[in-house]
């Protein structure tokens, strides 16, 4: 059996207990991670009893009902609660997702959060996704075209169509941070995000650009390194499709 040893000040420890005290029989345990570098102690994880019935249908409502009535110390990102930006990405009940989306009702048992797996934490649910946004920029997700022109750029619907599946991303980092290839190797490979992003500009028909993209993700490890694990996908909280991008690249390499 292989034995992992961890740095002493890595290891989680069992945190505070915030014990209800509205007197509600409506009742839920929500064990969240926390860990602040500033005062140099193990993350841990905290457990509070929370009253449901007055509690709305979202993870993030949790959340906020959490660090607006028990302890306001928590830190996680939220923004318009929609599904539309991918601040609130994290790790609810083992499953990388959006907590706005996210009924907590759907959670058995205890509720328990954490931040996207194998992301440094800046704090509690605070993942540090700033080697992602380099990696977005390097693709050069926008139109390139030779020439300029005052003249509206006219796409037909079928080619249109092709972007379907693709513009939806909203760079969350649930795919990304689910893939063991990008667990390991998240300096050098792309990952599924900004891979599917890379598709989405190599595929546009007004972009003239296609063969020097391409040029740039034909690469060992910026792309080869996905296995078709297939867990970007099955992560992917707008229902969109990595892997298929990814696989879709790899063929246009193989055939051009």
């Amino acid at each position: 059996m292989v034995q992992i040893n961890l740095p002493q000040n890595s290891k989680v420890e069992k945190g505070k207990f915030f014990k209800d005290k509205t007197g509600s029989k409506n009742i839920r345990k929500v064990n969240i991670y926390r860990w602040d570098p500033s005062t140099g102690e193990n993350p841990r994880i905290d457990t509070y009893e929370v009253d449901m019935d007055n509690c709305p249908s979202k993870v993030l409502d949790l959340l906020n009902k959490i660090k607006n009535e028990i302890d306001p110390s928590i830190a996680y990102r939220r923004s318009c609660a929609h599904g539309v930006c991918g601040s609130c990405a994290m790790n609810m009940d083992g499953k990388n997702g959006l907590a706005c989306t996210k009924p907590h009702s759907e959670i058995k048992g205890d509720i328990n959060i954490y931040p996207l797996p194998h992301l440094k934490v800046l704090k509690d649910l605070i993942g540090d996704l700033s080697t992602l946004y380099k990696q977005y920029e390097s693709v050069e997700p926008w139109l390139k075209t030779a020439s300029e022109t005052e003249k509206e750029n006219i796409q037909s619907k079928e080619d249109r169509a092709k972007l379907d599946g693709l513009y939806e991303c909203i760079m969350c980092a649930c795919c990304s941070t689910s893939c063991p290839s990008y667990w390991w190797n998240g300096d050098k490979y792309l990952g599924p995000a900004v891979l599917l992003q890379a598709y989405r500009w190599i595929i546009d028909s007004r972009d003239e650009d296609r063969k020097e993209r391409l040029k740039k993700v034909a690469d060992e490890l910026k792309l080869y390194r996905c296995h078709t694990i297939m867990n970007c996908t099955n992560a992917c909280p707008k229902g969109l499709n990595p892997a298929k991008a990814i696989a879709s690249i790899k063929k246009m390499l193989a055939t051009s």
